[in-house]
């Protein structure tokens, strides 16, 4: 939950998370459906199905017990370097670095890394260093201390350059400076248009077989538009700006293969533009 997302954020997702699924086999044989509802609002869904698909690993291959060592839990899907690292630091106590967005910020300052951290050979860089500053011992607590003094004194701005316990250590003529990144794609703007289609209380949606693969959307729209609009927003995703527009549209005569007539969407997995448009546009009716 905490790629690409915040602390703050996760928390309120996590205790939600393991009160439905308190264990690898809840996970593992739940359905895609009800993984997806319980995470929906976190984005990034491929996290949540990478992480039944691993818990299903775990369940037959396991004993539903996780195990210890690295090179085992990388194999688990959605399980890359950083992952399998923090677990094995923070869950075993192994002597394993990790680098993230505040200790690689730390890391960069320290060391005064003059190459984009987010590059191939910056990202080589940090780990070899992270893992020549590992102790054999007490691994977990140092590596959390790493990410606490970037979080709370390193910080990306306004470094406290006055408080900071490691300063005599640091290379960085001016830390603020750093950490050297490559430019940002340009944000892109699109427009996405969908349909509300109601028919004797119930409302039609659509599996989505791309960004939302699995959870259910609000039908597609692409054919002319003379209508107006019955819902407007934009909403970030990636490198995206999205303009969502919805319209009006009668009962179709014939629905396809991916489509379905819902009675109520409280328990379906929806990704939050769908629901928040779906919900103002049903209480409205």
């Amino acid at each position: 939950m905490l790629q690409q997302t915040q602390v703050a954020t996760v928390i309120p997702y996590y205790n939600k998370w393991l009160d439905r699924f308190p264990d690898f086999a809840s996970v593992a044989s739940a359905s895609e459906n009800a993984v997806l509802h319980t995470w929906q609002g976190l984005g990034y869904y491929n996290r949540a199905r990478n992480l039944r698909a691993a818990a299903k690993i775990v369940r037959d291959r396991h004993g539903g017990i996780l195990p210890g060592n690295v090179a085992a839990i990388r194999k688990l899907p959605g399980a890359g370097r950083y992952i399998a690292n923090a677990v094995a630091t923070f869950a075993f106590n192994q002597p394993v670095p990790i680098v993230e967005a505040n200790s690689a910020r730390l890391l960069a300052r320290l060391l005064d890394i003059r190459v984009p951290i987010d590059s191939a050979i910056g990202r080589e860089k940090l780990w070899a260093y992270a893992a020549q500053l590992v102790p054999k011992r007490n691994a977990a607590r140092f590596n959390s201390a790493l990410i606490d003094l970037g979080a709370l004194v390193c910080l990306p701005d306004k470094p406290k350059c006055n408080v900071c316990p490691v300063k005599k250590f640091c290379r960085a003529k001016n830390p603020g400076a750093l950490p050297i990144k490559k430019s940002k794609p340009r944000t892109k703007r699109l427009i996405e248009r969908h349909a509300f289609v109601v028919s004797n209380g119930k409302v039609l949606l659509e599996q989505s077989s791309a960004r939302w693969r699995g959870m259910w959307i609000l039908p597609r729209f692409e054919t002319g538009v003379s209508d107006q609009p019955l819902y407007r927003s934009t909403f970030p995703f990636t490198h995206h700006r999205i303009a969502f527009v919805v319209y009006p549209r009668a009962k179709p005569n014939k629905i396809s293969h991916t489509q379905r007539w819902f009675k109520s969407i409280d328990h379906i997995a929806m990704p939050s533009p769908h629901r928040r448009a779906a919900e103002a546009l049903l209480s409205a009716k």
